[in-house]
């Protein structure tokens, strides 16, 4: 093994020299998918930032699609925005989550794009004639991709590669991989592997030949795991930890067990425990203090000893594939263990929200949350969910097209204007509240008109997002192309909506609110992608915090049962 086998530990006061040169971690997955890679690989980003190492995360996607921002959520789930605007896969958010290192479009790499720039390459002569293969071009761009965020003066790279071990479509990225050690030096590389040992119960048994066969296929592409994380239901006894330990030739100490946790937030303690920083450490050679992991601890207590429930519910047209709504979720939690409170998680199909039934999906809750989305179909739904609760005075948030529907269902039910629309959804519209922007109208190509990424705003003096952010100017992810008309923002404050936030140029609504409503919030953004669980985003902890207050207001004898899925 390269590298001492025990990298003595410096005080917490005295981290230790950093390291010379950039190190590169790379997690694969077998057997199955869904294990947890992605989960896996930002843990481990905590654990090391925890060890005062700067990391960077990245994921090599193997779908042809360039990005995910085309895609069907109910495939792919959600698409995470970062602040250069860039659609990425869901698991970048996992990422920013657990590391609070707000990444850049450049860790999410699909094979499309890969294959596209090559293309490119080709047509413009870069390779002076050369006969374009998988190997070299293709891998020389996956391994340029990797070297890209190397690059960015970080201490330690952790690349995640989607799908399993034994996909045609991951072969090119697990061959550069490879290849990837040879150039910057085994020393600098290590390969965990995620894996499944499966409980039988018929023989009372954990079964590690899965986990066998899984290394076989890796290593029968060249790679030799240094560590495996084992992915289970239950905790893995000694003899089976040494059995994969023979068997796939790595060390015991190496083999990782990952039972399933309380939270998802608890998995860097449980890979912690499992004393997985440490081996890391010790195969790369990075010597540091150990991790202060004492605030991240108590973060998971807190969320864990919650008991008293708030119930929330998503109206959404996606709502059959939760993912596609990650971080939304993820952001309801942080606020709502922020007020201690454990998160009762409503999934409501707005397809569904229709006149008098929709009062059995929402008479009970005590907050509301519209999200985003694009296409005509569930919309009246959501606008009759923004009803209710404007009416109701249940604290409701929205986000992008929940901002929209709020000005849409405001336009007609308190403006009076009974065909407000968007042209979205009505191109005919008489009284058209939601257009594109004018330096959109002329624009056709589908893709291009969007507002993505990172956008400022001013929040008005008084008003209520003001106190929840404490600053007069913030910054928030966009993905959108329909605004609100300005034609009509005077009828609409002359009317009790305030346009708490706006532009820098005042040109773009970016936040309404209403006054005498215990709590009326939307924005234009999306700031579920900036919340954090350690740093709950002010825009969801304060929606929580105003549902607890409407369930503490509800009679001792209301019921919480309504139609819909409950989530912990």
């Amino acid at each position: 093994m390269n590298g001492p086998l025990f990298s003595p530990e410096p005080t917490p006061d005295s981290p230790g020299p950093a390291p010379t040169e950039t190190k590169y971690v790379f997690v694969t997955g077998g057997v199955v998918s869904s294990l947890g890679k992605g989960i896996a690989a930002a843990s481990l980003g905590r654990l090391l930032k925890a060890r005062g190492l700067k990391v960077v995360n990245q994921k090599l996607d193997p779908y042809i699609n360039v990005d995910p921002g085309t895609m069907n959520p109910f495939q792919h789930g959600e698409v995470f925005v970062t602040d250069d605007g860039g659609e990425t896969d869901l698991d970048l958010g996992h990422y920013e989550r657990f590391t609070g290192e707000n990444l850049k479009r450049s860790s999410n790499v699909t094979s499309g794009s890969v294959y596209l720039s090559v293309i490119q390459k080709e047509r413009r002569g870069d390779y002076l004639g050369d006969t374009v293969q998988v190997i070299p071009h293709i891998t020389n761009e996956i391994k340029e991709r990797i070297q890209r965020v190397g690059s960015q003066d970080v201490d330690v790279v952790i690349t995640e590669v989607g799908g399993t071990v034994g996909d045609i479509e991951s072969l090119p990225f697990l061959e550069a991989i490879r290849q990837y050690g040879n150039d910057v030096g085994r020393e600098n590389v290590l390969y965990v592997h995620v894996t499944l040992v499966p409980y039988i119960a018929t023989s009372e048994e954990l079964k590690t030949k899965p986990t066998q066969h899984s290394v076989a296929e890796l290593r029968s592409k060249g790679i030799h795991p240094d560590l495996i994380i084992v992915r289970s239901d239950r905790d893995i006894d000694e003899e089976v930890r040494r059995k994969i330990s023979l068997f796939c030739d790595v060390e015991p100490r190496a083999v990782i067990a990952t039972p399933d946790a309380r939270d998802i937030y608890e998995v860097p303690l449980v890979l912690h425990d499992g004393g997985m920083d440490t081996v890391v450490c010790d195969r790369l050679g990075l010597v540091t203090g150990p991790p202060n992991l004492d605030a991240w601890r108590a973060m998971v207590d807190k969320a864990l000893a919650a008991t008293d429930p708030v119930t929330v519910g998503i109206v959404g047209k996606y709502v059959g594939l939760p993912d596609a709504y990650l971080s939304v979720v993820e952001a309801l939690r942080h606020g709502a263990a922020a007020h201690g409170m454990k998160l009762d998680l409503r999934w409501i199909p707005s397809d569904e929200l229709t006149g008098l039934l929709s009062d059995s999906y929402l008479e009970d809750l005590d907050g509301v949350v519209v999200p985003g989305g694009f296409g005509h179909r569930g919309v009246e739904g959501k606008i009759q969910a923004i009803r209710y609760a404007r009416e109701h005075n249940i604290p409701f948030l929205g986000l992008c097209l929940g901002l929209q529907c709020a000005v849409i269902e405001f336009s007609r039910a308190v403006l009076g204007l009974t065909d407000a629309n968007s042209t979205e959804f009505d191109p005919s519209s008489p009284d058209p509240v939601i257009d594109l922007m004018e330096s959109q109208e002329e624009v056709e190509v589908k893709g291009g008109t969007m507002r993505l990424g990172l956008y400022a705003a001013k929040l008005a003096e008084g008003s209520l997002v003001r106190s929840l952010y404490g600053e007069e100017l913030v910054y928030e992810r966009h993905r959108h192309r329909w605004e609100v008309n300005n034609h009509y923002r005077k009828d609409l404050e002359a009317a009790g909506m305030r346009l708490s936030g706006l532009s820098p140029d005042d040109n773009l609504v970016e936040y309404i609110e209403l006054v005498d409503h215990p709590f009326f919030v939307a924005t234009q953004a999306h700031p579920e992608f900036r919340s954090r669980p350690d740093v709950p985003h002010p825009l969801f902890a304060g929606l929580v915090g105003a549902a607890a207050m409407k369930r503490a207001s509800r009679p001792a004898t209301a019921t919480n049962e309504v139609q819909g899925v409950a989530v912990d």
